[in-house]
């Protein structure tokens, strides 16, 4: 098929790329000339500005955006969206607001365009990993692109399914979900990622308590001393522990079990908030998430050991560089 894609950063020049590996088509822009250029040279068809790209794709169109969210998400899905026509299909593959998705769907169907908003985790490792998606928005459509989510999902791998789910979605068995209307797809991966800060902060906290410091006010018998790194290794075969997160840990303090190299400054990008404010619209306590959410915001005026770990954690996943040591906020 062929598609166009927005938004060339981290995760949107692996997508494109990794569509190209499926045999897709993809008509790519960027703001950055670079970007565009790097992704040409895998293969990608080259478009200098959006009104080209829209040109470039034959009818019914399909967009991919992948730009950060807020501000630019919105400007972006104006400025593509006065150039699609009915039957075309807009894409957002962002961190996106799930109450703007709502309301971006609303107001593309009037025109008869269909508005996907596409919760996408698999960060930098996507483009060999896959991606899992939550899809929001027409089943017509999901269906039509159905190509395009099924070479970007990971595929069932070495995964066994699940007992007992004879006569649900297939689709989830590879990675990629149609969860409702506009808006779902977003509400999904606000809440992933809102789990996500749950989890992170429960790795970070255990490892904090096993890294050994000199000011242990244990007896001597009592102060063990433990390879960190070797414990996230052992932890990663057979644990009731184990899981992504924790190997994208191990890695991290293989490489440094000190993480010298991370501040403990660490950022939100803004849906564990979001999560947090769904939960209290809902009256559903969410003690964890919302102390996830708060540690982070302590984070920025004195940094553990457990907000290295969070910042590696994020570097590693995500590739989000926080400030440095010798940067790092007063």
């Amino acid at each position: 098929m062929q598609i166009g894609i927005i938004g060339l950063g981290r995760m949107g020049a692996n997508i494109a790329r990794r569509l190209m590996r499926a045999g897709h088509s993809c008509v790519v822009h960027d703001r950055n000339p670079e970007a565009i250029a790097a992704v040409a040279a895998d293969g990608g068809v080259a478009a200098p500005t959006v009104g080209e790209l829209v040109a470039r794709l034959e009818a019914p169109r399909a967009v991919w955006l992948m730009v950060p969210s807020g501000e630019i998400t919105e400007n972006s899905v104006n400025e593509v969206a006065g150039l699609l026509s009915s039957g075309d299909t807009l894409i957002d593959g962002g961190n996106s607001f799930f109450k703007d998705s709502v309301r971006r769907g609303l107001a593309l169907a009037e025109r008869g365009i269909d508005f996907l908003d596409v919760g996408t985790s698999g960060g930098v490792w996507g483009l060999e990993r896959g991606y899992c998606m939550m899809i929001g928005g027409s089943g017509k459509a999901v269906r039509r692109l159905d190509p395009v989510f099924a070479a970007l999902a990971p595929g069932r791998g070495g995964i066994v399914a699940t007992p007992a789910r004879d006569g649900r979605d297939p689709r989830v068995e590879h990675g990629y979900m149609h969860t409702g209307p506009a808006g779902s797809g977003h509400f999904a991966k606000m809440i992933h990622n809102g789990i996500e800060y749950g989890l992170m902060q429960a790795y970070a906290e255990g490892f904090d308590i096993l890294a050994t410091r000199s000011d242990s006010k244990l007896p001597a018998a009592e102060r063990f001393v433990y390879d960190v790194a070797d414990l996230a290794e052992l932890w990663r075969r057979g644990s009731v522990v184990s899981s992504w997160l924790l190997d994208l840990a191990a890695i991290a303090l293989a490489k440094d079990e000190t993480l010298s190299g991370f501040s403990g400054a660490v950022a939100d990008s803004g849906e564990g908030r979001w999560t947090v404010e769904a939960a209290i619209e809902q009256a559903v306590p969410a003690e964890v998430l919302a102390a996830a959410v708060f540690t982070r915001f302590r984070s920025r005026k004195g940094h553990t050991f457990a907000e290295k770990l969070l910042s590696a954690l994020r570097y590693e996943f995500g590739g989000h560089v926080e400030p440095k040591p010798d940067a790092a906020p007063k």
